[in-house]
Protein backbone atom coordinates (compact mmCIF):
# COMPACT_ATOMS: atom_id res chain seq x y z
CA UNK A 1 0.00 0.00 0.00
CA UNK A 2 1.22 3.48 -0.89
CA UNK A 3 0.34 6.39 1.39
CA UNK A 4 0.54 10.07 0.60
CA UNK A 5 0.93 12.75 3.26
CA UNK A 6 0.22 16.44 2.80
CA UNK A 7 -0.83 17.47 6.33
CA UNK A 8 2.74 18.52 6.95
CA UNK A 9 5.75 17.94 4.74
CA UNK A 10 4.76 16.44 1.40
CA UNK A 11 5.74 12.75 1.45
CA UNK A 12 4.90 9.33 0.02
CA UNK A 13 5.58 6.07 1.86
CA UNK A 14 5.36 2.38 1.00
CA UNK A 15 7.00 -0.81 2.32
CA UNK A 16 9.57 -0.35 -0.47
CA UNK A 17 10.67 3.15 0.49
CA UNK A 18 9.65 6.75 0.78
CA UNK A 19 10.35 10.11 -0.72
CA UNK A 20 9.80 13.66 0.42
CA UNK A 21 9.34 16.39 -2.16
CA UNK A 22 10.84 19.74 -1.29
CA UNK A 23 9.63 22.47 -3.58
CA UNK A 24 10.38 22.84 -7.26
CA UNK A 25 8.22 21.82 -10.19
CA UNK A 26 8.03 18.19 -9.07
CA UNK A 27 6.77 19.28 -5.67
CA UNK A 28 4.13 21.57 -7.14
CA UNK A 29 3.05 18.87 -9.59
CA UNK A 30 2.53 16.35 -6.80
CA UNK A 31 0.77 18.99 -4.70
CA UNK A 32 -1.86 19.79 -7.30
CA UNK A 33 -2.45 16.14 -8.20
CA UNK A 34 -2.98 15.19 -4.55
CA UNK A 35 -5.08 18.28 -3.83
CA UNK A 36 -7.41 17.11 -6.60
CA UNK A 37 -8.01 13.90 -4.58
CA UNK A 38 -8.00 11.50 -7.52
CA UNK A 39 -9.87 13.74 -9.95
CA UNK A 40 -8.57 14.54 -13.43
CA UNK A 41 -6.61 17.80 -13.61
CA UNK A 42 -6.73 19.48 -17.04
CA UNK A 43 -3.33 19.97 -18.65
CA UNK A 44 -3.87 23.73 -18.88
CA UNK A 45 -4.54 23.86 -15.13
CA UNK A 46 -1.28 22.01 -14.46
CA UNK A 47 0.59 24.41 -16.72
CA UNK A 48 -0.87 27.35 -14.81
CA UNK A 49 0.09 25.82 -11.45
CA UNK A 50 3.63 24.98 -12.56
CA UNK A 51 4.62 28.05 -14.57
CA UNK A 52 1.94 30.67 -13.99
CA UNK A 53 1.69 33.19 -16.81
CA UNK A 54 5.20 32.44 -18.13
CA UNK A 55 5.17 28.90 -19.53
CA UNK A 56 8.31 27.76 -21.37
CA UNK A 57 8.52 27.12 -25.08
CA UNK A 58 7.30 23.64 -25.85
CA UNK A 59 5.29 23.58 -22.63
CA UNK A 60 3.43 20.39 -23.58
CA UNK A 61 6.70 18.47 -23.86
CA UNK A 62 7.99 20.05 -20.64
CA UNK A 63 4.85 19.00 -18.78
CA UNK A 64 5.07 15.47 -20.17
CA UNK A 65 8.71 15.23 -19.05
CA UNK A 66 7.84 16.23 -15.50
CA UNK A 67 4.91 13.82 -15.44
CA UNK A 68 7.24 11.01 -16.56
CA UNK A 69 9.78 11.80 -13.82
CA UNK A 70 7.10 11.85 -11.13
CA UNK A 71 5.58 8.64 -12.50
CA UNK A 72 8.96 6.90 -12.14
CA UNK A 73 9.40 8.13 -8.55
CA UNK A 74 5.97 6.90 -7.55
CA UNK A 75 6.40 3.66 -9.47
CA UNK A 76 9.61 2.88 -7.58
CA UNK A 77 7.58 2.74 -4.38
CA UNK A 78 5.28 0.09 -5.86
CA UNK A 79 7.52 -2.21 -7.91
CA UNK A 80 4.89 -4.95 -8.12
CA UNK A 81 2.09 -2.71 -9.41
CA UNK A 82 1.23 -3.59 -13.00
CA UNK A 83 -0.12 -0.17 -14.03
CA UNK A 84 0.90 3.36 -13.19
CA UNK A 85 -1.03 5.46 -10.71
CA UNK A 86 -0.26 8.58 -12.68
CA UNK A 87 -2.28 8.34 -15.85
CA UNK A 88 -2.95 10.67 -18.73
CA UNK A 89 -5.92 10.97 -21.02
CA UNK A 90 -7.23 13.51 -23.56
CA UNK A 91 -8.62 15.64 -20.71
CA UNK A 92 -5.52 15.86 -18.51
CA UNK A 93 -3.73 13.86 -15.84
CA UNK A 94 -4.92 11.92 -12.84
CA UNK A 95 -3.16 10.45 -9.80
CA UNK A 96 -5.13 7.42 -8.69
CA UNK A 97 -5.50 7.41 -4.91
CA UNK A 98 -7.55 4.73 -3.19
CA UNK A 99 -9.60 5.22 -0.03
CA UNK A 100 -7.34 5.53 3.01
CA UNK A 101 -4.19 6.36 1.03
CA UNK A 102 -4.26 10.16 1.40
CA UNK A 103 -4.04 11.56 4.92
CA UNK A 104 -6.11 14.66 4.09
CA UNK A 105 -9.13 12.72 2.86
CA UNK A 106 -8.92 10.36 5.83
CA UNK A 107 -8.83 13.38 8.14
CA UNK A 108 -11.87 15.01 6.54
CA UNK A 109 -13.79 11.73 6.68
CA UNK A 110 -13.01 11.30 10.38
CA UNK A 111 -14.09 14.87 11.17
CA UNK A 112 -17.42 14.31 9.44
CA UNK A 113 -17.90 11.01 11.26
CA UNK A 114 -17.20 12.66 14.60
CA UNK A 115 -19.61 15.51 13.86
CA UNK A 116 -22.40 13.02 13.16
CA UNK A 117 -21.77 11.09 16.38
CA UNK A 118 -21.20 14.07 18.69
CA UNK A 119 -24.79 14.74 19.81
CA UNK A 120 -25.40 11.12 20.84
CA UNK A 121 -21.88 10.02 21.83
CA UNK A 122 -19.54 12.91 22.72
CA UNK A 123 -16.96 10.56 24.23
CA UNK A 124 -16.55 8.66 20.98
CA UNK A 125 -16.50 11.92 19.02
CA UNK A 126 -13.74 13.26 21.26
CA UNK A 127 -11.64 10.13 20.74
CA UNK A 128 -12.05 10.24 16.98
CA UNK A 129 -11.23 13.94 16.78
CA UNK A 130 -8.18 13.66 19.03
CA UNK A 131 -6.78 10.89 16.82
CA UNK A 132 -7.61 12.82 13.65
CA UNK A 133 -5.91 16.00 14.85
CA UNK A 134 -2.76 14.01 15.60
CA UNK A 135 -2.52 13.31 11.86
CA UNK A 136 -1.35 16.89 11.36
CA UNK A 137 2.46 17.04 11.29
CA UNK A 138 2.64 20.71 10.36
CA UNK A 139 1.19 23.19 7.81
CA UNK A 140 -0.36 21.77 4.65
CA UNK A 141 2.37 20.85 2.14
CA UNK A 142 4.90 21.83 4.80
CA UNK A 143 3.92 25.47 4.32
CA UNK A 144 5.52 25.54 0.84
CA UNK A 145 2.40 26.04 -1.28
CA UNK A 146 2.45 27.03 -4.95
CA UNK A 147 -0.32 27.75 -7.42
CA UNK A 148 -3.92 28.85 -7.03
CA UNK A 149 -5.35 25.32 -6.81
CA UNK A 150 -2.85 24.26 -4.17
CA UNK A 151 -3.41 27.40 -2.14
CA UNK A 152 -7.17 26.84 -2.23
CA UNK A 153 -6.69 23.25 -1.08
CA UNK A 154 -4.41 24.35 1.77
CA UNK A 155 -7.04 26.83 2.96
CA UNK A 156 -9.75 24.17 2.72
CA UNK A 157 -7.84 21.61 4.78
CA UNK A 158 -6.84 24.22 7.36
CA UNK A 159 -10.50 25.19 7.74
CA UNK A 160 -11.31 21.55 8.43
CA UNK A 161 -8.57 21.48 11.06
CA UNK A 162 -10.06 24.51 12.81
CA UNK A 163 -13.52 22.97 12.57
CA UNK A 164 -12.18 19.74 14.07
CA UNK A 165 -10.77 21.70 17.01
CA UNK A 166 -14.13 23.38 17.58
CA UNK A 167 -15.86 20.00 17.54
CA UNK A 168 -13.26 18.51 19.87
CA UNK A 169 -13.70 21.28 22.43
CA UNK A 170 -17.48 20.95 22.12
CA UNK A 171 -17.29 17.23 22.83
CA UNK A 172 -15.03 17.81 25.84
CA UNK A 173 -17.37 20.47 27.20
CA UNK A 174 -20.27 18.05 26.75
CA UNK A 175 -18.31 15.53 28.84
CA UNK A 176 -17.65 18.03 31.63
CA UNK A 177 -13.91 18.25 30.91
CA UNK A 178 -13.85 22.06 30.93
CA UNK A 179 -10.85 22.37 33.25
CA UNK A 180 -8.79 19.85 31.26
CA UNK A 181 -9.05 21.73 27.97
CA UNK A 182 -8.43 25.26 29.25
CA UNK A 183 -4.81 25.29 28.07
CA UNK A 184 -5.62 24.00 24.60
CA UNK A 185 -8.58 26.37 24.33
CA UNK A 186 -6.40 29.33 25.22
CA UNK A 187 -3.90 28.32 22.54
CA UNK A 188 -6.60 27.91 19.90
CA UNK A 189 -8.17 31.26 20.79
CA UNK A 190 -4.80 33.02 20.72
CA UNK A 191 -3.94 31.50 17.34
CA UNK A 192 -7.36 32.44 15.92
CA UNK A 193 -8.22 35.67 17.75
CA UNK A 194 -11.17 36.57 15.50
CA UNK A 195 -12.76 33.11 15.63
CA UNK A 196 -15.79 33.67 17.85
CA UNK A 197 -16.50 30.00 18.45
CA UNK A 198 -13.21 29.53 20.30
CA UNK A 199 -13.94 32.64 22.36
CA UNK A 200 -17.39 31.36 23.30
CA UNK A 201 -16.01 27.94 24.24
CA UNK A 202 -13.21 29.48 26.32
CA UNK A 203 -15.68 31.73 28.13
CA UNK A 204 -17.86 28.74 28.98
CA UNK A 205 -14.90 26.63 30.14
CA UNK A 206 -13.66 29.47 32.35
CA UNK A 207 -17.11 30.09 33.82
CA UNK A 208 -17.63 26.42 34.63
CA UNK A 209 -14.18 26.38 36.25
CA UNK A 210 -15.26 29.14 38.65
CA UNK A 211 -13.41 31.92 36.82
CA UNK A 212 -16.21 34.29 35.89
CA UNK A 213 -14.02 37.41 35.87
CA UNK A 214 -11.63 35.83 33.35
CA UNK A 215 -14.56 34.71 31.20
CA UNK A 216 -15.90 38.26 31.05
CA UNK A 217 -12.42 39.67 30.40
CA UNK A 218 -12.09 37.25 27.48
CA UNK A 219 -15.33 38.63 26.04
CA UNK A 220 -14.17 42.24 26.42
CA UNK A 221 -10.91 41.47 24.66
CA UNK A 222 -12.81 39.82 21.81
CA UNK A 223 -15.17 42.79 21.56
CA UNK A 224 -12.17 45.13 21.31
CA UNK A 225 -10.49 43.02 18.59
CA UNK A 226 -13.63 42.83 16.48
CA UNK A 227 -14.27 46.54 16.80
CA UNK A 228 -10.69 47.60 16.06
CA UNK A 229 -9.80 45.04 13.37
CA UNK A 230 -13.11 44.55 11.55
CA UNK A 231 -15.32 47.40 12.71
CA UNK A 232 -18.05 45.03 13.87
CA UNK A 233 -19.63 43.92 17.12
CA UNK A 234 -19.65 40.40 18.55
CA UNK A 235 -22.29 38.04 17.20
CA UNK A 236 -25.62 37.66 19.02
CA UNK A 237 -24.49 34.22 20.23
CA UNK A 238 -21.39 35.66 21.88
CA UNK A 239 -23.34 38.53 23.41
CA UNK A 240 -25.91 36.11 24.81
CA UNK A 241 -23.09 34.08 26.35
CA UNK A 242 -21.77 37.19 28.10
CA UNK A 243 -25.23 38.07 29.45
CA UNK A 244 -25.74 34.48 30.60
CA UNK A 245 -22.45 34.58 32.51
CA UNK A 246 -23.35 37.92 34.09
CA UNK A 247 -26.68 36.47 35.16
CA UNK A 248 -25.31 33.09 36.32
CA UNK A 249 -27.70 31.39 33.94
CA UNK A 250 -28.11 27.76 35.09
CA UNK A 251 -28.20 26.68 31.44
CA UNK A 252 -24.46 27.32 31.35
CA UNK A 253 -23.75 24.78 34.07
CA UNK A 254 -22.49 21.35 33.08
CA UNK A 255 -25.17 18.70 32.82
CA UNK A 256 -24.37 15.17 31.83
CA UNK A 257 -27.47 14.98 29.70
CA UNK A 258 -26.62 18.13 27.73
CA UNK A 259 -26.48 17.47 23.97
CA UNK A 260 -24.06 19.36 21.76
CA UNK A 261 -25.76 21.78 19.42
CA UNK A 262 -23.64 21.50 16.30
CA UNK A 263 -25.98 21.82 13.37
CA UNK A 264 -23.50 24.01 11.50
CA UNK A 265 -20.97 22.53 9.10
CA UNK A 266 -18.37 23.70 6.63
Amino acid sequence: MLNFFLLGRLEAHSPFGRFAVRGGIQGTLLQVLLASEGRIVPAESLVGELWGESPPDGVANALHAHISRLRKKIGALEPHRTSSRLVGNPFGYQLLVAEGELDATVFVSEVRRAQESLPRDPRRASEVLRAALLMWRGPVFGGDVHGVLCQAAAVRYEEYRIHALELFFESELALGNHTHILGELREAHAANPLRERFCEQLMLALYRSGRQAEALATYRQMWSRLANDLGIEPSPVLRRTELAILGHDPDLDYRESRAADLSYAI
